[in-house]
């Protein structure tokens, strides 16, 4: 049985949480980041984290960096056997990494060494992997560049969305992390160093990628759409208003309806419910879409009262 602390944010390290939360061994101190303004009110708002590690009654820190002796002083009075990382946010100096005697632990949301930084899940949707994973890995001073324990492998299907590879991958680095301790534990399991060739960086997502170009060929907006699921979200304009769209199919194969000339980002019809866009290269199936102010709808929805005829999104 290993005593642990646990550092992490977001939704995506909750599984994380509740799984050490809830197994043989001891969680002895949560480290997340500070409460951050959020919504239209900017009102102070707790991680994900803070919400269950308080709903768990753990020990609680909120260093706003980690700098000093000051800052990483809680995780130095836990005395841990491990820190378990998971999208905490934050770099870890030297000094923290070195605090726990077994060092400290990550979970990544690739299979390593491709996709190292800070948005593997939408990095690999957009360039179209045909799969992802999760890696357990030993954290070290480079980025993402420490020896891994193990790794769990997870196809990326024609329609997955990040939010959805999130829910996955978040369930899977759980298990497999699990597994991982308690080889630990048992002196039974080591980290074997990355390889070499196949490196590749996902730094994170600006919004202004969100921004649909309908010169590109509908694979490639459709890999947009689906990478930007939840956040940023792929967006472009129609009469001068902000449109997100949330979900969408390539139709790339088929000719598409009507006005086989129309320019990029034309709309050419209404199809089994799905609005179908000229592309650069192809056609994009709209099926879920939101005018700014408004609730997101169904293509149907959109369509429904409106002449599509000379509609066209910039």
């Amino acid at each position: 049985m290993l005593r642990l602390a646990f550092a992490g944010t977001p939704e995506f390290a909750v599984p994380t949480l509740r799984a050490l939360a809830a197994s043989h061994h001891t969680l002895v101190g949560v480290l997340t980041q500070p409460d951050r303004p959020a919504g239209r009110g900017r009102a102070l708002r707790a991680s994900p984290i803070k919400r269950v590690a308080e709903e768990l009654q753990l020990p609680l820190a909120q260093p706003p960096r980690l700098r000093t002796e000051a800052d990483w002083a809680p995780l130095a009075q836990w005395r841990c056997d491990a820190l378990i990382v998971v999208a905490y946010g934050l770099i870890l100096p030297p000094p923290v990494l070195a605090l726990p005697r077994l060092g400290c632990i990550n979970i990544h949301a690739s299979l390593l060494p491709r996709w190292r930084g800070a948005a593997p899940i939408a990095r690999a949707i957009l360039a179209g992997d045909a799969q992802t994973g999760v890696s357990i890995m030993q954290l070290e001073a480079g980025l993402d560049t420490g020896p891994v324990f193990a790794e769990r492998i997870v196809p990326i299907g024609a329609s997955t969305n990040a939010a959805q590879l999130q829910d996955t991958l978040a369930t899977l680095g759980a298990q497999a992390l699990l597994v991982t301790l308690d080889g630990l534990a048992a002196s039974c399991v080591t980290a074997h160093p990355q390889p070499t060739t196949g490196v590749s960086y996902a730094p994170k997502i600006d919004k202004a990628e969100a921004r649909i170009d309908w010169q590109q060929d509908a694979a490639q907006i459709c890999r947009q759409v689906r990478a930007f699921n939840p956040w940023p979200v792929a967006e472009t304009h129609w009469q001068q208003q902000q449109l997100r769209i949330w979900d969408a199919q390539d139709a790339a194969a088929a000719a598409g309806p009507g006005r086989p000339d129309a320019a990029p980002g034309s709309l050419i019809g209404l199809d089994h419910g799905r609005l179908l866009v000229r592309c650069g290269q192809g056609v994009l199936a709209i099926t879920r879409l939101q005018l700014a102010g408004r609730r997101a709808v169904s293509a149907a929805e959109f369509a429904a009262g409106r002449a599509l005829a000379g509609m066209q999104f910039h």
